[in-house]
């Protein structure tokens, strides 16, 4: 496996981890501007806020072998204790509700063509909960299925529509309760690009139980090779732009504005009577145009999947069968 050199928002320090299975250990290294190196004081080791590892080296060594990773590879940046996945884009929750109701619902697809052709409205089903406009609205995942960037990718037998979505993912560094606003801000050690797997036929039923989504997310969601230092794009988090390719073509340009809340917001949402901790994960959700079901583009075995939020990394993937 090679390593990329992402050179764009290079002052941006970044972070990375290396397998070395031989030498039973996994390499940090930080670029801040310069290049990859070790870390060290003199080498920028000070730059990247310290998030100290919550799992032991042994579990980690052997979660990475159990993926079949091999020495050199980039594992992840930050293996996260917790997985809060939010959806703050209203746009995506829109074109999402479509796209579902085109490939599962079709006589209410129809139904609400017709209609958002006659008013030049949004369907009212397609909108988001009554609550999604009063506060963020969340569900748990499984931070223990998440994989690197660049592991091959196989969908359960249980799906035949595979996707993905394209998010923004946060780490805390500092424990939080009761926060505001802005020290919820100051919390953030890292950020990653996160890619959350979904199994859309699965979701369908799953929802409409009333219980949230299980099979069709909890199986597999993947992580950026490299985590940005959260205080150098503290003030731009929401002004990143984003892009989606597959097969090496470009099927969407999207990015982190016109959010409902600010990630600070919904963590400041979260610490509401609930203590957090440092290596919690919390996502943004879909970035507007950034899952397969808004694009009509579903996943298929031998398709080559890239994910890339500026100055924050990318994301890989092969499909298999």
């Amino acid at each position: 496996m090679t390593h990329s050199s992402h050179t764009t928002s290079a002052a941006i320090p970044r972070m990375r981890r290396i397998l070395d299975r031989g030498a039973h250990r996994i390499d940090t290294q930080i670029d801040t501007g310069t290049g990859w190196h070790a870390v060290t004081e003199s080498a920028g080791g000070q730059a990247f806020p310290r998030l100290e590892p919550a799992f032991t080296l042994d579990f980690e060594l052997s979660r990475y072998e159990t993926l079949g990773l091999g020495d050199g590879a980039l594992v992840l940046p930050v293996c996260p204790v917790s997985f809060r996945d939010f959806m703050i884009f209203e746009q995506h929750a829109v074109d999402a509700a479509r796209g579902l109701a085109r490939r599962f619902l079709p006589a209410v697809s129809r139904v609400a063509a017709a209609y958002e052709t006659v008013t030049r409205h949004t369907f009212p089903a397609f909108r988001p909960h009554a609550l999604w406009y009063r506060q963020p609205i969340y569900y748990m995942s499984n931070a223990l299925t998440i994989v690197p960037s660049g592991v091959p990718v196989t969908a359960p037998a249980y799906t035949q529509a595979l996707d993905f979505e394209l998010e923004l993912g946060v780490v805390l560094g500092a424990p939080l309760r009761d926060a505001t606003v802005e020290q919820a801000a100051a919390a953030i050690a890292a950020v990653v690009v996160i890619n959350d797997f979904s199994a859309r036929d699965v979701q369908l039923a799953e929802m409409r139980s009333g219980f949230g989504p299980q099979r069709a997310k909890h199986f597999l969601t993947s992580m950026s090779g490299t985590a940005a230092a959260g205080p150098a794009l503290a003030d731009r988090l929401d002004r990143l732009t984003a892009t989606v390719a597959i097969n090496g073509e470009t099927v969407a340009r999207t990015g982190t504005h016109d959010a409902r809340y600010s990630m600070a917001q919904a963590i400041a949402h979260v610490s509401c009577g609930e203590q957090l901790y440092p290596g919690e994960l919390l996502s943004s959700g879909t970035l507007p145009g950034g899952s397969g079901m808004e694009l009509g583009r579903w996943l298929a075995p031998g398709d080559h999947l890239r994910l890339e939020i500026e100055g924050v990394g990318i994301i890989e993937h092969d499909i298999e069968k």
